[in-house]
């Protein structure tokens, strides 16, 4: 499973039933915690995600409605027990303020918080299943944008064809590395002949507060999967500027230029109380864009 679920959609208030930004990408057996605002874990109860399972929080910026959340949780899962370590990658000021918060609560979680500062564009985390990357995006305090690719399966041994030719199965670990196989009489057999290879590494990016800057297409790429902030509509495209913010027609332009598959806004403001508009307007120049409506979950 490679999938994204929403967990919170706007912006810096909560307003008609919408929490602020949060989003999990669950991987495996694995679930990586994207933002956390306000709310973040009355959320993961109620669509049924185990925080026991969240080994890895990602928190773009410093401003609230992206972490406020996260004390609450941290401290939830020290009553509820967990002892393996977390791994935060946030802003290097994110560290001082939650051991503030422990200690003026007279707090000790029981597990550890490995702190990664966010700092240079490139490489920050790498398991079994996937590549985290991070890029930087334009708001008005340093911000930067996560790229989760999975990690490259090996090829699949067609063991039918494999038997036929005569393939030993002490070979087969390197016929998952993809090399050939030479008979004790030097004939080689292609490696193609015998395996399958496996599907097109998937990737999903996320596009963190930023103001409308086309030049993030680059980094964007060809990703399957596209969450980019669209604060605000078309009217309000002055406002959006000001703010270091992006409009819904901004956004599904980056993935138009970018070449992604499929586009996903959110962070709404709370001036809104409908969501179609931004949909429609999205949709007029990116035609696979979905709204990130909270507790649905996107296959990537």
């Amino acid at each position: 499973m490679f999938a994204l679920t929403i967990l919170g959609n706007n912006s810096a208030l909560p307003a008609y039933g919408r929490h602020p930004t949060s989003q999990v990408l669950q991987i495996q057996d694995e679930s990586y915690l994207i933002d956390c605002g306000e709310g973040t874990q009355e959320q993961l109860s109620r669509y049924k995600i185990k925080r026991s399972k969240i080994n890895n929080i990602f928190i773009s910026h410093m401003h609230g409605d992206h972490y406020f959340g996260l004390i609450g949780l941290l401290t939830s899962m020290g009553l509820l027990g967990r002892v393996t370590p977390i791994h935060l990658f946030a802003p290097v000021q994110l560290q001082q303020i939650i051991q503030l918060q422990l200690d003026a609560a007279n707090t000790v979680l029981p597990f550890e918080v490995r702190f990664h500062a966010l700092g240079e564009e490139g490489e920050i985390a790498n398991d079994k299943r996937v590549s985290v990357s991070t890029f930087k995006v334009k708001h008005r305090i340093p911000c930067w944008g996560f790229i989760f690719t999975e990690r490259r399966h090996p090829r699949t041994i067609d063991a039918d064809r494999a038997k036929a030719y005569g393939i030993p199965t002490d070979f087969y670990e390197k016929l998952h590395g993809a090399e050939d196989y030479i008979t004790k009489g030097g004939t080689i057999i292609p490696n193609e002949e015998v395996t399958v290879a496996a599907p097109a590494v998937r990737v999903y990016a996320y596009c963190a507060d930023t103001i409308f800057d086309i030049s993030l297409a680059e980094k964007l790429k060809n990703v399957h999967l596209l969450y980019h902030e669209a604060t605000y509509l078309h009217e309000d495209e002055v406002k959006a500027g000001l703010r270091f913010h992006s409009t819904a027609v901004q956004a599904a332009e980056i993935a138009k230029h970018a070449g992604v598959n499929r586009l996903i806004i959110g962070h709404f403001s709370s001036k809104y109380e409908s969501l179609d508009p931004f949909l429609t307007e999205a949709t007029a120049v990116f035609p696979n864009t979905a709204l990130a409506i909270e507790g649905c979950t996107f296959l990537v």
